[in-house]
């Protein structure tokens, strides 16, 4: 999903020691920099080395900090999901309709491709798809954060109802299903390299299906 444009921003730091000395460093913006890594490479392609670098932390401030690499990535996933549920609730809340929520936040896949060249898909997705629920703490969290979604767009879908752009008499809930499974369907071709247009043609047929 792409989620670029809306973060917030925290003030808070934390000091870790460093080989005798103390270092000063905001959690939440080292925590990103590792979200964005994993986002982009996966987990197992991320080695410690690349976390450190990413994140600008010695081995000593990292694990006194995050303990392991598993935990970051924990923890990644958890600010991904604040991150996507900041950005969809403000999207929600200034798009002029719901199925204009809805057919903006699909189209988003597509302007993601055109803007990054290599779309990195959804954090969740990408997650579900490298572990296969081998891992019960990584299933845990995604689950957690497809339902949040599902939860978006049964309110983008109740408010298209209300604003009569979709039947009353359609299930939000199913109907939220259906388009969580669109939109990791076209994260899923985005990524194999479907173009723009294609996409765009996608989600046209996708947002017609809702009427």
């Amino acid at each position: 999903m792409a989620l670029l444009d809306i973060w917030t921003e925290r003030s808070y730091t934390v000091k870790a020691m460093q080989i005798g000395r103390p270092r000063e460093f905001d959690p939440d913006e080292v925590l990103d920099k590792a979200m964005q890594l994993f986002w982009t490479k996966g987990y197992e392609a991320t080695s410690l080395e690349d976390l450190l670098e990413t994140m600008g932390l010695s081995k000593s401030s990292f694990y006194q900090t995050f303990q392991s690499k598993h935990q970051v990535f924990e923890r990644s996933i958890d600010q991904y999901r604040e991150l996507m549920e900041v950005t969809l609730r403000e999207r929600l809340r200034h798009a002029k309709s719901g199925l204009a929520f809805i057919e903006e936040t699909l189209a988003s896949v597509g302007g993601e491709a055109c803007r990054m060249g290599r779309p990195r898909g959804c954090l969740f997705m990408n997650s579900a798809s490298e572990f296969a629920q081998r891992d019960p703490a990584i299933d845990k969290l995604v689950r957690e954060g497809v339902g949040k979604m599902t939860d978006l767009f049964v309110e983008a879908v109740t408010r298209a109802q209300k604003e009569g752009e979709i039947s009353a008499k359609r299930n939000p809930r199913s109907l939220a299903r259906y388009l969580v499974n669109n939109l990791s369907g076209l994260n899923a071709l985005a990524k194999a390299g479907m173009d723009p247009k294609s996409l765009s043609d996608i989600v046209g047929v996708v947002v017609t299906a809702l009427r």
